[in-house]
């Protein structure tokens, strides 16, 4: 018996805020593009709100964020034209948004790793009672220092945010901290917000604030906790890696969870979308980027590196060997140390062990490509297709010039530079003929050693 799937929450909404500048990354690139196992880190956050099944998703840009909104499709963006704060953020959503949601959620961009689950929790809280009209999301991080803290009350009720900075010692010393999340109230979201103010030092609008204001309209507010590591904040370079060391880790769990088989996990290096079957062994040092797939009882050997490639059941691939984009290898095949496969399909059963490049092309079943072997798929204008048929021997060495075909069971020796089709069954050798001078060696030796003796004069 299956567990019950959760319930899609259609009559709930989430606003991404997403429009800071990001300064600490020091980057031309807005930090919610920033990637995390292949893709934008905003993309991680909507993908946990997609499997929620929310009946609307709003991203909150700044000016010159276009690249985030295209990163934010399908879903609706609104622009907040001056950054006034993260209340202010907010309520540039309001008309994106719209009404009659019973919860909004509220999250920010640069926390992409929080998980449905903990979502589900959060607005769980946030309907049970007494239901409080908002719900914040906190965390014990290890080293506390910049995030605000959440201050409850006796009977555990939170009463406000204070931000680190206008903390108290005593206050300083409370562990729970604000991750940003929180979940509200949809009917009175939007009449809360008008009554923040911008009394402070920077003149801003600040979310925070929204406790306070609710409590001070005899509304309940209340905090759950989560795991810290989810709901780190990305500011600079170190957190992203930091991120990036426990977004790998859930892929591997889940890899391995899943019936693959990881010599060194700590040195595997897997994108958001990697696909490996039940008894895929993969070695240490193996990269895959986005768009990779891998069949059941297949090998990826030491240090390769796989990127938009379709990898059957059976195959072998590895060690050094490079799939990339459009490369798909066939059950049962060998792609050998230093092989580089590129927009090419290599049937079932073939073989491309050692020292090759295999570009816009087709290696049939069964077929052999021999050391050193190039497909010359490029003439410095367009790309061209080669085509080895099933059954092929491709000696070493050889050079085949797009276009070109070799037929069904065909045999090119190897040092061939072939520019014509070559016949099904036929031998093809384009090589200059060989010339052996008999005596050669015998008559060059006494020439050189008298050339060492004047060396030494």
């Amino acid at each position: 018996m299956t567990d019950p799937q959760p319930m899609p929450e259609g009559d709930t909404a989430a606003v991404i805020l997403a429009a800071g500048m990001g300064t600490r990354m020091r980057s031309a690139v807005p930090k919610v593009l920033h990637p995390l196992a292949g893709r934008p880190m905003i993309r991680h956050l909507i993908a946990a709100l997609e499997e929620l099944g929310l009946a609307r998703i709003v991203v909150v840009v700044g000016p010159g964020m276009e690249a985030v909104a295209e990163a934010a499709a399908p879903h609706a963006t609104a622009l907040q034209a001056e950054r006034l704060g993260t209340a202010h953020a907010l309520m540039a959503a309001r008309e994106a948004l719209g009404e009659g949601f019973a919860d909004v959620l509220v999250l920010f961009g640069d926390t992409p790793l929080v998980t449905p689950e903990t979502l589900r929790r959060l607005l769980a809280a946030r309907r049970a009672r007494p239901r409080p009209a908002l719900v914040v999301l906190g965390m014990r991080p290890e080293h506390p220092n910049e995030y605000g803290r959440l201050v409850t009350d006796r009977r555990g009720a939170l009463t406000r945010i204070v931000e680190a900075r206008d903390a108290s010692a005593r206050e300083r010393r409370i562990g729970l901290c604000n991750s940003g999340a929180m979940a509200v109230d949809g009917a009175r979201l939007f009449d809360l917000l008008v009554h923040i103010g911008n009394d402070n030092a920077k003149g801003e609008y600040y979310l925070t604030d929204l406790v306070a204001v609710a409590r001070a309209r005899g509304l309940r507010a209340a905090a759950i906790e989560g795991d810290a590591g989810e709901l780190m904040g990305i500011n600079g370079r170190a957190d992203l890696a930091a991120a990036e060391a426990i977004v790998q880790a859930r892929l591997r769990r889940a890899a391995m969870e899943g019936g693959a088989s990881l010599a060194d996990p700590q040195s595997v290096f897997l994108s958001f979308d990697t696909r490996l079957g039940r008894d895929v062994t993969v070695g240490p040092n193996v990269v895959f980027g986005p768009g990779v797939s891998v069949g059941e009882g297949a090998t990826i050997h030491a240090f390769s590196h796989l990127a938009g490639a379709v990898v059957a059941p059976g195959a072998v691939v590895g060690p050094y060997a490079r799939l990339r984009p459009g490369a798909r290898i066939g059950a049962g095949t060998h792609i050998g140390n230093f092989v580089e496969i590129k927009n090419a399909e290599v049937e079932a059963g073939a073989k491309v062990n050692h020292l090759t490049y295999v570009g816009d092309a087709r290696v049939g079943e069964g077929a052999n490509v021999g050391a050193g072997t190039i497909t010359c798929n490029y003439d410095g204008r367009a790309k061209h297709r080669t085509d080895i048929g099933a059954g092929a021997f491709i000696g070493s060495n050889v050079a085949l010039v797009a276009p070109v075909s070799v037929g069904k069971d065909a045999v090119v020796g190897a040092g061939s530079v072939i520019t014509k089709d070559v016949a099904p069954g036929a031998l093809a050798l384009a090589r200059p003929e060989q010339v052996e001078v008999r005596g050669w060696a015998a008559r060059r030796r006494p020439r050189k050693r008298a050339k060492r003796g004047r060396g030494r004069g």
